[in-house]
């Protein structure tokens, strides 16, 4: 097994429903061009309010993947 050489790079996801759907819908648009994504950190977490409610959450997020060999 060789070692592992990450590369990170910092996404920001949005959702109207909450945070975990943020940081899903940032993975799922980063995994369509990048391929190897092992791990996220959260590292911002942040919300849109609209007359005096929440309107949309705002989600920054390290992904680290894995560099080809």
């Amino acid at each position: 097994m060789s070692d592992h050489i990450y590369k990170l790079v910092e996404l920001t996801g949005t959702s109207h429903s909450g945070i975990e759907d943020a940081v899903q819908n940032a993975i799922t648009r980063a995994s369509k061009s990048i391929h190897n994504i092992r791990w996220f950190e959260v590292v911002d977490t942040r919300g849109n309010i609209k007359d005096g409610h929440i309107n949309y959450w705002q989600v920054t997020i390290k992904v680290g993947f894995t560099l080809d060999e």
